[in-house]
């Protein structure tokens, strides 16, 4: 994931000021998401990130609601459980100035609804008098736009800008609106169901006589146009039931999760809240966007991560994530994006800045492991679902990606997948850990030239083991056991080469000259994932991951603590990251391991409950947990994050060593293990192929039991002790 500004790391999100509240609300829905407060305003305070954006920029830079020009006193404010909607509880403070008489506070309750609906804010907001007298106090509501892009919100100046149109208010509306550079004409445009008294500038006033016990109800809508203007606006009530009615379906899809531990059950939903809100419509696909506020837009990466740690709850988002992958593999040669035929994508952006070239990433490839996880999650798709069709039509799209691995991705033809940057503005490193100084060497230098990851190479060998389980399943036997026989010859090779005897790990990557980086790091732990190592040293690898140096009681750092360059407070150097910790312990279950991944498990949950809305972040810091304290949070995470989202899914499924095979018509327990905090685990409509089963699992002495409540089709139920 890019971090943003040109101070020595290219890409990196300044942070020249704490955030004004650590409570953000957020809401999403499409190519639009809004950052507020908890009053619901929205004010230029903290790292500045609050806003309403669409498609890349940041439409509404300031949004305050005032009661006789005085901020509200807050009671409380909530985001529903599916995200659909923001309410606040506000009431006034003690009114004195420039009144007869004062107004106590509390006398006023000042409710505020809102959600996002195509590419528009919708706001209702319900003025109540509880006070024996009447109450009369003036409500102002101020907008204003500064239309900048999100890598400007991020940190990056430009030496010049678009230009502001003039701003026009008539009867119930107000207008504010911006030529880019890139041609476009951005508007916002706020629309009131009462007409303000009058407007200062972009403050809407509205004098208002409440009886005792008396209602006003004052509706805004602020709505976000690039280019072509909206033909119709639908009202507060119609939007709500299109949301409602798409959060519905969408529930429909996918496994439901219940526990007997209410309190996990909460970190749950929220977890899937928090992943459904991301799941944007791209025409034919459902794609995760990454997360929200840096990164809310396609990451090849992270929307495979995310599919893969959510496909046994959910195959419907990886079948999103591979067609709109497929659409935009690279087909030409392209230095700028760092782009060549069969390549996943990176990065997709629609803002200004993407558009006119300022910033490489309009579509953007700098990424080495996209391509290898694409084939990876084809091959899983295909075992959970038996959509072979659907595969099938994939396939020369798989088939172009491991031309890329063979051809593009491996150079020098040293049998590695490495990176070396070619744009002048694309990132320096190009796996997950994609920070300036994330790759190094073991007396902290920089590592040079191109890098072949560890993880990448254990990707490249499960791409060819996936495209072989495809080729075999469509009937093409030859080219099976040559893929088979290729990624047998890639494990030798990466056996023989990344592992160090000395640290016990595999080193971090190679550097351009073929000099290992014996750095400990998690990137040895991911690759498990894919069993490319020996089962000696999976074993060996999960001793040094829970050891002191890298579990910190929250989880695996990114960098042990005992490591040049370890930092808990980086961004990859000593961090945790949520999603790493999950990928390690599906790795680990891999090898019929269960110590580690139960023990990530428990202390993700325990994450959760110290975090807001128990959402888990995408990363915090890497600092050794203390007794009765919290985690560290890392300033500038994004929450939501969708990998962060799936993480407590595929940290349940690697306890449970649970495997869905649609294929096989199977569903398989192996050596499942649960923590100590759920006793009983209920799984609803788990579907395996046109068959679909309740599943219920229960912990007993140490043993975990499971049977089927439900079952309709051609399924069998194998559990593995």
């Amino acid at each position: 994931m890019a971090e943003v500004i040109q101070i020595g790391q290219q890409y990196y999100v300044l942070a020249t000021a704490a955030r004004a509240d650590s409570s953000r609300r957020v809401l999403k829905h499409g190519d639009t998401f809004a950052v507020f407060d908890r009053y619901g305003d929205i004010l230029p305070l903290g790292l500045g990130e609050e806003g309403v954006y669409h498609e890349g920029t940041r439409f509404v830079s300031r949004q305050e609601l005032l009661i006789d020009g005085k901020r509200p006193l807050i009671l409380s404010s909530n985001i529903q459980d599916d995200n659909s909607l923001f309410s606040a509880d506000l009431t006034n403070p003690d009114l004195v100035e420039g009144r007869a008489s004062m107004l106590a506070r509390g006398t006023v309750h000042i409710m505020r609804s809102r959600f996002l609906y195509d590419g528009a804010c919708h706001e209702a907001i319900r003025l109540s008098n509880f006070g024996e007298e009447e109450a009369e106090f003036s409500l102002s509501l101020i907008l204003d736009a500064d239309f900048v892009d999100m890598f400007e919100v991020r940190g990056i100046h430009r030496e010049s800008r678009g230009r502001f149109l003039p701003l026009e208010t008539s009867g119930d509306r107000l207008s504010l609106g911006y030529e880019g550079l890139d041609g476009l004409t951005r508007t916002v445009r706020s629309v009131f169901t009462v007409a303000p008294e009058r407007f200062e500038g972009g403050e809407a006033i509205f004098p208002l006589r409440l009886a005792p016990k008396e209602q006003a109800h004052i509706g805004q809508t602020i709505v976000c146009e690039s280019g072509t203007p909206k033909s119709s606006i639908p009202s507060f009530e119609t939007a709500y039931r299109h949301v409602k009615a798409s959060h519905r379906r969408i529930c429909e899809e996918g496994c439901g999760v219940e526990s007997d531990n209410d309190l996990f059950n909460n970190f749950l939903t929220r977890s899937l809240a928090d992943l459904r809100m991301l799941m944007t419509s791209m025409d034919d696909a459902f794609y995760p966007y990454a997360g929200i506020p840096w990164f809310s837009t396609p990451f090849g990466r992270d929307g495979i991560i995310t599919a893969l740690e959510s496909l046994w709850l959910n195959p419907g988002n990886a079948r999103g994530v591979l067609t709109f992958l497929a659409r935009t593999q690279a087909a030409d040669f392209s230095a700028v994006q760092d782009a060549e035929p069969g390549k996943i994508l990176h990065e997709a952006r629609k803002g200004e800045m993407a558009n006119t070239g300022e910033v490489p990433f309009g579509n953007y490839y700098g990424s080495i492991d996209s391509t290898p996880l694409f084939v990876m999650l084809a091959g899983e798709y295909l075992r959970r679902t038996g959509d072979l069709a659907y595969i099938q039509s994939l396939w020369p799209h798989v088939e172009r990606a491991l031309e890329w691995i063979d051809k593009h991705g491996d150079a020098d033809g040293d049998g590695f997948v490495e990176y070396y940057k070619r744009s002048e503005r694309g990132l320096r490193n190009q796996g997950w850990k994609d920070s300036e100084d994330s790759v190094f060497h073991e007396d902290g230098r920089l590592a040079e030239g191109s890098i072949a990851l560890c993880e990448v190479q254990a990707y490249v060998y499960g791409a060819k083991n996936e495209a072989a389980y495809i080729a075999e399943t469509s009937g093409r036997r030859a080219e099976a056991m040559r893929l088979r026989a290729e990624a047998y010859e890639m494990q030798r090779r990466f056996e023989a080469t990344f592992w160090d005897e000395e640290l016990g790990v595999y080193v971090l990557a190679l550097d351009g000259e073929k000099r290992p980086c014996r750095v400990k790091s998690s990137n040895a732990g991911q690759c498990l994932l894919t069993g490319i190592a020996s089962e000696e040293r999976a074993r060996r690898l999960e001793s040094e991951l829970l050891s002191q140096e890298f579990y910190s009681g929250w989880g695996v750092r990114t960098i042990a603590s005992d490591q040049p360059r370890y930092n808990p407070m980086s961004y990859h150097d000593g961090s945790i990251w949520p999603h790493d910790n999950a990928l390690i312990a599906y790795g680990l279950s891999r090898y019929g391991l269960r110590k580690g991944p139960v023990r990530m498990l428990e202390d993700m949950f325990r994450v959760g409950l110290y975090v807001d809305q128990q959402r888990l972040p995408e990363l915090f810091c890497g600092f050794h947990r203390r007794s009765g304290e919290g985690p560290t949070l890392y300033p500038v995470a994004c929450a939501p994050q969708a990998w962060a989202s799936a993480t407590p899914f595929h940290l349940l499924q690697a306890c449970l060593g649970l495997n869905v095979d649609a294929v096989a018509r199977t569903v398989t327990l192996d050596r499942p293990e649960l923590p100590e905090f759920i006793g009983r685990i209920r799984m609803r409509n788990l579907r395996v192929g046109q068959a679909r089963l309740d599943l219920v699992l229960t912990r007993q002495a140490g043993d975990v039991g499971a049977y089927l409540e439900r079952r309709e089709g051609d399924v069998t139920l194998r559990i593995l002790k």
